[in-house]
């Protein structure tokens, strides 16, 4: 048992090293959320949820592992290779068409205009929705541009003390 919890505390490390480390990773996990958010107004059945949380999955999968081949990849070469460059590229492309293919399941799922509209009228319309939707959008693009320290950082600097 103790070996099992180990194993996922060590897999938590993985997780979070490529949280703190990679821009991409936040901009995914961010994505995400909003996807999330976005999919409750949208009555999705259960095949659809499946849908959606798997693909959310993957793509933060790959983006582990592409986090993990660039890792490997920089261990090993101290100069430009065109073998490691092939294969840092290679990665990258594989979350990309998995990003593509979510794209491409949100237009299916999403496009009702009707609802888009009615969604973005209470948003916009509803001053607690408003501000929780702006500060929301500036807490994500710190969190994707400095991480999770840069999120740190802010918050311990606007702390109020006592």
């Amino acid at each position: 048992m103790k070996h099992q919890l180990n194993s996922f505390k060590v897999a938590f490390k993985g997780i979070w090293y490529a949280i703190k480390n990679e821009s991409h990773m936040r901009f995914h996990l961010v994505a995400g959320f909003y996807v999330i958010i976005f999919s409750l107004f949208f009555g999705l059945s259960k095949a659809q949820w499946g849908v959606v949380l798997m693909l959310i999955a993957s793509i933060l999968t790959a983006e582990i592992l592409n986090t993990a081949i660039e890792e490997v990849c920089n261990l090993n070469t101290d100069s430009f290779d065109p073998i490691v460059r092939i294969a840092k590229d290679v990665a990258a492309g594989a979350v990309l068409v998995l990003s593509v293919a979510a794209v491409s399941v949100a237009f299916i799922f999403y496009l009702d205009i009707e609802r888009i509209t009615a969604v973005a009228t209470q948003v916009f319309t509803t001053p607690w929705l408003l501000i929780l939707f702006i500060v929301s959008i500036i807490i994500s693009l710190v969190f994707i541009v400095m991480g999770p320290m840069g999120l740190s950082k802010i918050y311990h600097r606007f702390k109020v003390k006592k």
